[in-house]
Order: C-alpha cells, then structure tokens, then sequence
C-alpha cells in the first residue's frame, strides 16, 4: 500500500463525515438549522431538563420556573426547538409535553464524529 492510500485509509477512518467529504446544500442548512437551535444558552438549558427529566418527557409547566423569563418567552424557544426537529411535543389536555426526538440527535452526532469513535481496538 502506498503512503498516499494509506494516509486516505486513516483518513476515512478518523475523520467525521463533515471532514471525509464537502456537505451538501441541503445538508449543511439542515445542520446549521439544529446548530442554531441548540446554540442559544436557553434553548441548550431546555434541551437538557426535557431530556433529563423524569421519564425523558417535560410539562412545559415544568420548565418554565426554572428560568426567569416570560412563558411567552419560554414557547418561543420550544417552539424553535420543535420547529429544529430536536424536539416534539404532546398536548394533554391545556398543557403541551416535550421530549427529545433522538433521531435527530443522532444524525448530528454521527456527523460530527469520527468513523472510529466505537471501534473497538484490540
């Protein structure tokens, strides 16, 4: 094996998608689109008591004494959160339940991770 085919074997190895090879349009806005969503302190704060709380669930009426903001405020970050596909939500009766979708989460993290991040090495 030559020193050119073995440097782009570690390559493909180590390397997330995003390095391995350009993104396309479609992509890098759907990418851009959760990034954004997930990089505002508040809507990362949210995203992480649905996503802890009891049940992987959250009653909006959970969240909204842990901040000191508006509840108008607080849906307009669920509701991009939602809109970002990072979460959903259930309405029950006068109150609406969010959870994580894990799909999503874990299309961005495969993205980002390198191909070898489970192998196991002996």
């Amino acid at each position: 094996m030559s020193k050119q085919e073995s440097l782009a074997e570690d390559a493909a190895l180590c390397c997330s998608p995003v390095m391995r090879e350009p993104l396309s349009a479609e992509q890098s806005a759907e990418l851009a689109r959760v990034f954004k969503a997930i990089g505002e302190p508040v809507r990362l704060r949210l995203l992480s008591l649905i996503a802890s709380h009891a049940g992987g669930e959250a009653c909006v009426c959970d969240l909204t004494g842990a901040f000191e903001l508006s509840g108008p405020t607080i849906s307009h970050h669920l509701k991009v959160l939602r809109e970002a596909g990072v979460i959903e939500g259930e309405r029950r009766g006068t109150w609406i339940y969010y959870r994580v979708r894990p799909e999503t989460l874990s299309a961005v993290s495969a993205m980002l991770m390198p191909a070898d991040a489970g192998a196991v090495t002996a």
